[in-house]
């Protein structure tokens, strides 16, 4: 075998012995500035339960792209990100465009993507707080993967069920110790509901959120999920039978979204209004209106159909503001 080549075994051997060694040196403590013993420490509730976490953390690892942008609202310290936000494409090393401004500033560094977590290059960051969990699969990945990011650094996980962003904002807040700006920011939010709710002419009847994506496969947003619950704030009335339709399907902890067999679309999309998120590969409303199935359901009967931009799925503060001018734009 080459001495530049690695099996796979070797490569988890490697990745373990960063892991106890960066570990080793967490627990050991230093008497350095960057160092989480000379701030103290405080207790943080976790979907994981409590966890002991530095009073004032210098050096986050955040691994949910979808979680990255409360950190920099915060003024926290971001060490390296997970750029990942779903249906958005990026060049390796680039950051969405919400925080990417942001990321530079701070000389935050990109995660490396993949199907597994990438344990050598996080603990390469040496971070002194890892912050995952949240929606989708990279909050799955956090997930399955919690015990050994716990032995890197002190790992704080967002629960995957929060049901808007207030709350996931809220939860990262107390992790970092940054509480004073979460109450203006959603103050912000709500004043800004209310001007556009009030200036809105909505479609008539509920609606369903349409995930149109490569594979063709039939995907709803789920109900009580950040994106519906911000078409619920603003007067429109989700359906929120959608998982009973569909047989009520096993759905992944981090999972918002709900799939079921194309022989069930006409019974489970049957909702008057339907908004179209199209990821990477899928069919725009266009497309869909050639297909036979889809053309005959409800909304496409009506005509209440409407595109949503992908960053919308799953909106933090910055989405969340952002989408509520696309629809104040959509539906003057």
């Amino acid at each position: 075998m080459s001495a530049h080549r690695m099996t796979a075994r070797m490569r988890a051997a490697v990745a373990l012995l960063i892991v106890a060694v960066t570990a080793t040196a967490v627990g050991c403590g230093t008497s350095t500035s960057d160092e989480a013993a000379d701030t103290g420490t405080r207790q943080v509730e976790t979907a994981k339960g409590p966890v002991t976490v530095p009073a004032d953390p210098q050096r986050i690892v955040v691994l949910n792209g979808a979680l990255a942008g409360y950190l920099f609202d915060l003024d926290a310290k971001v060490k390296a990100a997970d750029p990942r936000i779903l249906g958005v494409t990026l060049a390796s090393g680039e950051f969405p465009a919400s925080w990417a401004a942001d990321a530079k500033e701070q000389g935050t560094v990109a995660v490396p993507s993949g199907d597994d977590l990438n344990l050598e290059f996080i603990a390469a960051q040496k971070p002194d707080l890892i912050i995952g969990g949240g929606p989708g699969w990279p909050g799955q990945q956090t997930i399955k993967n919690y015990d050994k990011l716990a032995a890197v650094a002190p790992t704080a996980l967002v629960a995957s069920d929060l049901a808007n962003w207030q709350d996931q904002l809220k939860a990262v807040a107390d992790f970092v110790n940054r509480p004073e700006k979460v109450n203006g920011m959603i103050t912000a939010y709500t004043d800004k509901v209310a001007k556009v709710k009030s200036a809105l002419k909505l479609p008539q009847g509920a609606a369903a959120v349409w995930q149109s994506q490569a594979d063709g496969k039939p995907i709803l947003l789920a109900p009580n999920t950040p994106l519906a619950t911000l078409l619920t704030d603003v007067g429109i009335t989700i359906d929120d039978k959608i998982e009973a339709k569909a047989g009520n399907p096993p759905r992944a902890a981090a999972g918002d979204w709900v799939t079921f067999s194309p022989e069930l679309v006409s019974t489970v999309v049957d909702a008057p209004v339907l908004f179209v998120i199209k990821l990477d590969g899928g069919r725009d409303i266009a497309q869909l209106k050639q297909d036979p199935a889809m053309a005959m359901l409800p909304a496409f009967q009506k005509g209440q159909l409407y595109e949503l931009p992908a960053t919308a799925k799953r909106p933090d503060y910055r989405e969340a503001m952002a989408t509520l001018d696309l629809l104040a734009q959509r539906f003057k």
